[in-house]
């Protein structure tokens, strides 16, 4: 196994229509979990640093919107309104430095990070889980291996100037500033910044590959070493999830096949002991009444064998039961890694002419697509309207058409 640890921190986001399944999720409100991982009797172990009491996350948003804290003005019913933020580092790390008592430590600062980040107003639910076992881990320990990670779930504020328009009486107050509102942007959040490298040419640096600087900075900084952070430009950060998926196995068959091969090398180890017993044959002289006379230096070697062979039992029924348990995971292993290398295929295949566009001309696809989905242009929000209207307006949108024309 390998035994370089590496950081991760990564954000995902979410609408107000989909945050309620990862909600259950994170906060264990469900009565099962897709996760199979999950175990129920450990869940009391999981550390909440902030959470937001009986309120679900919307309704925690609402009240804040209510409360004039944040504004939603000018997002689209289905924007970016949460970020679920990740932290997490390999399962063994946690396991060779204390477990369940270090990975709280951990995280406690990790904690600290995210309010850095986000501010702790914004945060609505910061978990450690601590009920998740490491199956194959488990596996291979012959114990049961646990993986400590956190979810933080904020939301991403900017600050953002209002400015009276150029219908204001008042000519002197046209284009200054009128008010400065905190508004919830995920894309001014987690904007990325432009840079110049050595050789005068400008790029654009990734936000989250910046979050994973600061992640691993401020954990060093605090004391937490051993771990390196993922690697910029790594296979890792560019994959998708199906082929880092498929890589991983891959990881996990070839670790299971060297444990195999090293149980088959210690069964063999106890062949010369089972090849010894036919000894017993030699041992001894049958007298005419049927009872077994050998001498004292027999009676010791038979005497050895049957206790090393009452030893080696046991050894070998149980390195035949983790070969037996390996193969059945090699197997499932093979048709988890099958599955998902038709299914990238597919996508792969399905996606071939827009990668193809993507590595030709970048920029027209983008524009093209853009000149695609743009929806019609909205007439421009009044920056003189009051946020409790638009606020309003928000959670009672218009009732959607039935499709017939108004006529």
């Amino acid at each position: 196994m390998s035994n370089v640890n590496y950081s991760v921190a990564r954000v995902v986001e979410h609408t107000r229509a989909s945050v309620g399944k990862f909600e259950r999720h994170i906060e264990r409100k469900n009565e099962s979990y897709e996760n199979m991982n999950v175990v129920p009797a450990r869940t009391p172990l999981n550390v909440r640093f902030k959470g937001c009491g009986d309120l679900t996350y919307n309704a925690w948003l609402d009240k804040q919107i209510e409360a004039g804290a944040v504004s939603l003005r000018g997002l689209k019913k289905d924007a970016t309104v949460f970020d679920e933020m990740i932290f997490d580092v390999n399962t063994l790390y946690f396991e060779e430095r204390g477990g369940y008592e270090f990975a709280k430590r951990f995280y406690e600062e990790a904690f600290h990070f995210a309010e850095k980040e986000y501010g702790l107003e914004n945060i609505i639910s910061a978990v450690l889980h601590a009920d998740e076992q490491n199956t194959w881990l488990s596996e291979a320990m012959d114990r049961p291996i646990y993986h400590y990670h956190m979810h933080v779930m904020a939301v991403p504020v900017v600050e953002k100037e209002i400015r009276w328009s150029k219908r204001c009486k008042d000519p002197a107050l046209r284009g200054t500033v009128k008010k400065v509102i905190h508004q919830v942007s995920h894309s001014k959040k987690w904007a990325s910044p432009k840079e110049t490298d050595e050789t005068g040419q400008t790029q654009i640096v990734k936000s989250y590959s910046l979050l994973q600087d600061r992640f691993f900075e401020h954990m060093r900084d605090a004391g937490f070493t051993g771990f390196l952070r993922g690697e910029r430009g790594s296979t890792k950060e560019h994959l998708s999830v199906l082929e880092y998926k498929v890589q991983q196995d891959r990881k996990h068959l070839a670790e299971i096949e060297q444990s195999i091969s090293e149980a088959q090398e210690k069964l063999d180890d106890y062949e010369p002991v089972v090849m010894q017993m036919t000894e017993l044959e030699s041992l001894g002289k049958k007298s005419f009444t049927g009872k077994v006379q050998m001498s004292q230096e027999d009676y010791d070697k038979l005497t050895d064998l049957a206790k090393e062979g009452i030893a080696s039992r046991g050894t070998i029924a149980r390195l035949q039961d983790t070969i037996q348990k390996q193969s059945d995971r090699i197997w499932d292993l093979h048709r988890t890694i099958d599955r998902l290398q038709n299914r990238l295929e597919e996508l792969t295949a399905f996606c071939k002419l827009y990668l193809d566009a993507m590595k030709q001309a970048p920029q027209k696809v983008k524009d093209f697509l853009d000149g695609i989905l743009r929806p019609k242009r909205q007439p421009e929000y009044r920056e003189d309207w009051d946020d409790m209207q638009f606020n309003a307006a928000y959670r009672n949108p218009l009732p959607k058409s039935d499709g017939r024309d108004a006529r």
